[in-house]
């Protein structure tokens, strides 16, 4: 499927400029693209249950629902989706600086790992080469 392999790149993209921008200091956008790399993979595995989504929110909740209530990934996938959300958020949207260096690169692991498990479970799936 087209969608799934664009987003999954688009994913891939994102992880890199989080690399990027956490070497250069911007923690706060780093954050956010970590953040969206993860929401990029889980909008992929959504499409494959075509599963419809409005918000931010509700990918987060159908990810739990759908794949770690049900037992395909672990809770631990669905918590550090949230919790890098609200991080996103903060770096986004707060006026005081409280994004710190060890929590992007925190975000920065958690969103490598994740994109990986899901991309792994992907090919598998067959839903992607």
């Amino acid at each position: 499927m087209k969608e799934i392999e664009t987003l999954i790149q688009r994913a891939e993209r994102a992880i890199k400029s989080a690399e990027l921008l956490l070497k250069e200091g911007d923690v706060d956008t780093s954050v956010s693209r970590s953040y969206y790399a993860m929401f990029y993979v889980t909008e992929a595995l959504l499409l494959t249950r075509e599963l419809k989504f409005s918000s931010h929110r509700s990918v987060i909740s159908l990810f739990g629902e759908h794949f770690v209530k049900t037992g395909i990934f672990k809770p631990e996938m669905g918590k550090r989706l949230s919790k890098t959300f609200e991080k996103r958020l903060i770096g986004d949207y707060s006026f005081a600086p409280e994004i710190d260096d060890e929590a992007a690169k925190e975000a920065l692991c958690w969103a490598k790992e994740f994109v990986r498990e899901i991309r792994d479970y992907l090919v598998r799936e067959g839903y992607t080469k």
